[in-house]
């Protein structure tokens, strides 16, 4: 029996070594494509804008990420609206230094105290929509920063048709860009950046390819137009739903709006996260997308290409065949963090924490698994549970 069972795993973790290494085939092949659309050249469309900012607390990296909004090359309007629950919020320092430094740029602080729902940053950005002058919304974190052509190459996507084209073109609801993390000292800072930068961008760009485009937002970079958002139902809508980035995009793409991912590559802070604060954010992200695409989350399985590789090369007692396919796969995973690490994304981080790679892939699917272990996350120090995309207060 015990036979029978060590051979019934070499079978399955072949199967599923093999599989993976497919999936890193059609990644690369994604990042490709990507690559080779960005290098067309973009509309010089630059309509009027308005920067929407949620801020809880203040985070070391903040100021710097609000100047890179301020030193745009940006040839159109934009203004900058940053939205408080309460005057008494730490990050109002952050935002009255920006206004010092740039007397020049459209600066605003509001108070946003109205609880619209259990998202409270989305519940904030609701309220900031009605204080926007502009006919487009550009939502981010706080602690993105961003190239100074940024807006240019985000604004551009919602440029209208050409007026010669033969059939009409879907009109751009949304554009969402891509980012890489910035990580801090501490190794599990690393791990998550890591994975950013190697895993989840891939993951991105493959649902691209294989779906014929985005259905979905990311939070780095959600730009859309007011003729959108209030075909939607605006933001109000959104304020229960933790994946706020996920559905905003898919209800603009169900209302018949084309999702633009921008040649723009973003950056964000990770946190110095001890291992309790890692895993975490790693389930709330694991149960978020599992709750957002139950199927896409599951056809995860065959993305940990190298976790199976080396379960095989156990399972097998050593084989040649699972020492070969090891190898290739380790291949293949090193080719596709590459590709998309520094190619696609630029991270300089890439390349000396790639001795970890095998660290990192090895608890990925060990997280991917206890995703499926309960709906309930840890979000902003509150428990809450996850049902249909909404959240409710866990019971103590």
């Amino acid at each position: 029996m015990p036979h029978v069972l060590a051979q019934s795993v070499e079978i399955v973790t072949t199967v599923l070594t093999i599989a993976g290494m497919g999936y890193f085939l059609a990644a690369l092949v994604a990042a490709h494509v990507f690559l080779s659309a960005r290098r067309r050249p973009t509309s010089s469309f630059s309509p009027g804008v308005s920067i929407l900012k949620s801020l809880k607390g203040l985070d070391p990296n903040m100021l710097d990420a609000f100047r890179s909004h301020c030193r745009q090359t940006y040839t159109g309007n934009y203004e900058l609206l940053f939205g408080v629950a309460s005057l008494d919020d730490p990050a109002i320092v952050a935002v009255e230094q920006l206004k010092q430094e740039f007397p020049d740029r459209s600066i605003q602080l509001i108070e946003c105290p109205k609880s619209l729902g259990a998202n409270g940053k989305v519940s904030t950005l609701a309220q900031l929509v009605r204080h926007a002058r502009h006919g487009y919304l550009l939502i981010n974190d706080s602690d993105i920063a961003v190239s100074p052509r940024y807006l240019e190459r985000v604004m551009a996507h919602f440029a209208p048709p050409p007026g010669a084209a033969r059939k009409p073109l879907q009109e751009t609801g949304l554009v969402t860009a891509l980012y890489r993390g910035r990580a801090h000292s501490t190794l599990p800072s690393r791990l998550e950046a890591l994975g950013i930068a190697t895993d989840f961008q891939a993951g991105v760009l493959l649902s691209r390819m294989i779906e014929g485009g985005l259905h979905y937002g990311l939070g780095s970079t959600l730009a859309v137009s007011r003729t959108a958002l209030e075909k939607i139902g605006g933001l109000e809508t959104l304020v229960d739903h933790l994946a706020d980035d996920y559905e905003l995009g898919a209800r603009i793409s169900k209302a018949g709006y084309h999702v633009a991912l921008s040649a723009e590559v973003v950056e964000t802070a990770i946190p110095a996260y001890d291992w309790r604060g890692f895993i975490d954010h790693q389930l709330r992200w694991a149960r978020t997308v599992r709750d957002a695409r139950p199927w896409g989350y599951a056809g995860l399985i065959f993305t940990h290409g190298l976790a199976w590789a080396a379960l095989n090369v156990i399972a097998s007692g050593l084989s040649p065949l699972s020492l070969w396919l090891l190898a290739l796969s380790f291949f293949l995973r090193l080719a596709l963090a590459m590709t998309v690490g520094a190619q696609v994304l630029a991270d300089h981080q890439v390349l000396p924490n790639l001795w970890l790679l095998p660290f990192r892939d090895a608890i990925a699917i060990v997280l991917w698994a206890f995703g499926f272990a309960g709906s309930t996350i840890v979000w902003r120090g509150q428990r809450f549970e996850l049902k249909n995309g909404r959240l409710q207060k866990a019971a103590n």
